[in-house]
């Protein structure tokens, strides 16, 4: 009953789910022209967390992980002047980065990242200052995980391929027309998703420092009028239909003892989620969410002849590996992305897993109505399930 995947597929998807996201050229609406391409580069020093054994020093080196610095290039762009989308979200940006991340000791390697981002100042603090958000979402290539022989007890990172997802504030000032000054605060998490055990992450608190070319020194966009305004903020209904799947790793708990199951175990699920946009820029609703778990239900189908080394195990009931639940889902909505975040609980549950479950989700869109689903599953808040990659229609 495994379900292999090798190191060659969990790298190529990870690089797809980038791509996707990164394909904009491609994911922007016919007539939504682009303009003020911006050319930057930032510094990130950053604070990490203990948050597993060995970041706090539960180690060969037997030193704990304190800090991080980043170094990224990045390129965004915002929309033309006389497009629709560049007069209902005149300094909304949106763009790409690569960024290498360095951590002291060379006990996680030095992870190269490649992200999507969108940001979008939120109150102007004069004619030059403004304090935004940023979004930020893609993959880091490159971590020195457990497999590499000496570090068998990194329990923070086990693949050389991890998930990347941050958010942040920024302060940005204009010192002359074409060059921009940047500054804030921003919290990164780097996590593979439970396609691999163990899978604790690591999570980075810090600052980022930053400058900015801008190619097109055009004037900004002007506002669009009362009646595209009033129009853009209309409420009204929509209805999103979500099918997605990935693979995961499953530890059981076998008579007091955690045990971790051979293989990888294929997921799959639908969402069906009517929404209610309440303006231009966010909308909520309620989701019926089902899932097949290929991995979930196991530990009463111990075979006990196997040892706890090498763990078999009988082929649960397709009905016993089935969750359905009901959620709460919350979605900022912007040209191109939009970010989409859940709370719910499974009503039918299988054995052995969390019926409070939430999501986080970048969803793509490469029509007006046709996206790419990245998203990512939790149990309480802390528990990792699974990845959630797929595709999605807006009705």
């Amino acid at each position: 009953m495994k379900f292999k995947y090798s190191k060659l597929r969990m790298i190529a998807a990870a690089v797809a789910s980038v791509c996707a996201c990164s394909a904009m050229a491609d994911s922007i609406p016919e007539g939504a022209a682009v303009a003020r391409w911006r050319l930057g580069v930032e510094l990130s020093p950053a604070f990490v967390p203990h948050t597993n054994r060995f970041l706090s020093g539960n180690n060969d080196a037997g030193k704990s992980v304190d800090a991080s610095f980043g170094g990224a290039v990045r390129a965004d762009f915002v929309f033309a002047p006389n497009s629709r989308y560049g007069k209902l979200y005149p300094d909304v940006y949106q763009g790409v980065g690569v960024d290498v991340t360095a951590f002291p000791g060379g006990m996680l390697g030095t992870p190269v990242s490649a992200y999507v981002y969108q940001g979008a100042p939120i109150v102007r603090l004069g004619s030059r200052l403004s304090l935004g958000y940023e979004w930020q979402f893609g993959a880091a290539f490159g971590w020195k995980h457990s497999e590499d022989g000496p570090d068998a007890d990194n329990n923070a990172v086990s693949t050389a391929v991890t998930a990347r997802m941050g958010v942040g504030v920024k302060l940005v000032y204009e010192l002359a027309p074409r060059w921009q000054l940047s500054a804030g605060v921003d919290v990164l998490h780097f996590s593979n998703g439970n396609t691999s055990f163990p899978n604790a992450g690591v999570n980075t608190v810090g600052a980022t420092v930053g400058v900015a070319y801008v190619l097109d020194a055009s004037p900004r966009a002007g506002m669009a009028d009362a009646a595209e305004i009033a129009q853009a903020d209309a409420g009204r209904w929509f209805f999103d239909i979500v099918a997605y799947g990935a693979w995961r790793k499953r530890g059981v708990v076998l008579d007091d003892v955690a045990v971790l199951c051979p293989g990888s175990f294929g997921v799959g699920g639908v969402q069906f989620a009517p929404m209610r946009r309440f303006n231009r820029w966010f909308a909520a609703g309620a989701s019926l969410d089902l899932q097949y778990d290929e991995s979930a239900g196991m530990a009463p189908y111990y075979v006990s002849s196997s040892s706890y080394d090498d763990p078999k195990f009988y082929r649960p009931p397709f009905g016993k590996q089935i969750s359905a639940g009901i959620s709460a889902h919350a979605e900022l909505t912007a040209p191109v992305f939009s970010v989409n975040a859940g709370i719910g609980y499974d009503f039918v549950c299988p054995e052995g897993d969390k019926r409070f479950y939430q999501s986080l989700t970048l969803k793509t869109f490469v029509t007006e109505r046709v996206f790419v689903n990245v998203g990512y599953r939790l149990g309480n808040f802390k528990d990792p399930q699974n990845l959630m990659l797929g595709l999605g229609v807006r009705l």
